[in-house]
């Protein structure tokens, strides 16, 4: 248990049966009346964001969670098959756990988010930069940078993504996992 003035960014709390991340909190102290807490807090399971208010002094329940580096192995069915980098133990992740699924290949290391009580895994993570190769797109033309049109380009993950038109098949690029945006080309 936890004191609600002890919540901070990254605090795991459980509540109503969910687990909660604090994404953002401030104390307020009005003119009169008690202190309290205002929390930012994310759902882990379905990323929903909600504002809740604490009494200072009010017990919550926190949830001591776990950072782990997982590996990403293959696709069986709609499992995802990850091996932990440390133990070397496999472990099956629901595509619905992992952001930014669409541009994961095999071999990419994932951090992996777990409640250490019942070692159940909350959520997967790709890194926010991936570097991805282009297996399909229209043929860019010589100097055309000048505007900021774009055209689709299709990933070696089969994801497609809107690029430069200056950017050709087979070239590599990196690409934003929390948008699915281009960011830049990789020189080779």
């Amino acid at each position: 248990m936890i004191k609600s003035q002890d919540i901070k960014k990254g605090t795991c709390i459980r509540m109503d049966g969910k687990l909660y991340f604090c994404i953002d909190f401030l104390h307020v102290k009005p003119g009169k009346g008690n202190t309290i807490m205002r929390t930012t807090l994310k759902d882990v399971v379905s990323g929903r964001v909600l504002e809740k208010r604490f009494n200072i002094g009010e017990a919550l329940e926190d949830v001591r969670v776990e950072r782990r580096q997982y590996q990403y192995l293959y696709q069986e069915g709609e499992d995802y098959i990850f091996m932990n980098q440390e133990t070397f133990d496999q472990a099956p992740i629901a595509k619905d756990l992992i952001t930014g699924v669409d541009y994961m290949k095999e071999g990419d290391v994932v951090d992996v988010v777990s409640d250490a009580s019942t070692e159940t895994i909350l959520y997967a993570e790709m890194p926010v930069k991936t570097q991805l190769k282009i297996t399909y797109t229209e043929p860019g033309l010589k100097g055309d940078t000048a505007t900021n049109t774009l055209k689709p380009a299709t990933l070696e993950t089969g994801a497609v993504v809107r690029v430069p038109l200056f950017i050709n098949e087979g070239e590599t690029i990196e690409v934003d996992t929390r948008d699915g945006s281009y960011v830049n080309r990789v020189k080779a």
